[in-house]
């Protein structure tokens, strides 16, 4: 699969009424634009707008224990991370959220799991 795909898979995962119903937070996880493939105009527009590259792909604005929101970096199984995705991992990590690398929607899914189950304030 590639990391579209694994992307995808979460989100209709998470989508599923026994899913939703367990942790209805997840209708908040939303996908961080943060890549351009439209060319050079584009690019230079997505700049300005405040597109960064490294960005995690998902994010659930969602607090949790001490962390005040869940960053995701999509990876397939063999994916490797940039250095400007482990700067913006930890920069987060830094500033209060939890951020991390999941490899496959599995990973993924289980993450926000774990997330949600920690308890609401700290």
């Amino acid at each position: 699969m590639t990391e579209n795909q694994h992307q995808t898979t979460l989100f209709k995962w998470t989508r599923q009424p026994k899913i939703r119903a367990a942790l209805p937070e997840l209708k908040l996880l939303y996908h961080i634009k943060n890549e351009t493939k439209e060319g050079p105009a584009q690019v230079a527009v997505d700049r300005a707008m405040g597109v960064k590259k490294g960005v995690p792909d998902l994010c659930l604005p969602v607090a949790r224990g001490k962390y005040h929101a869940l960053y995701i970096e999509m990876k397939t199984e063999r994916g490797k991370t940039s250095q400007a995705q482990e700067w913006w991992i930890k920069a987060l990590g830094d500033a209060g959220a939890f951020a991390c690398v999941c490899k496959g929607w599995q990973a993924a899914a289980k993450m926000l799991e774990w997330y949600l189950s920690l308890p609401k304030g700290d």
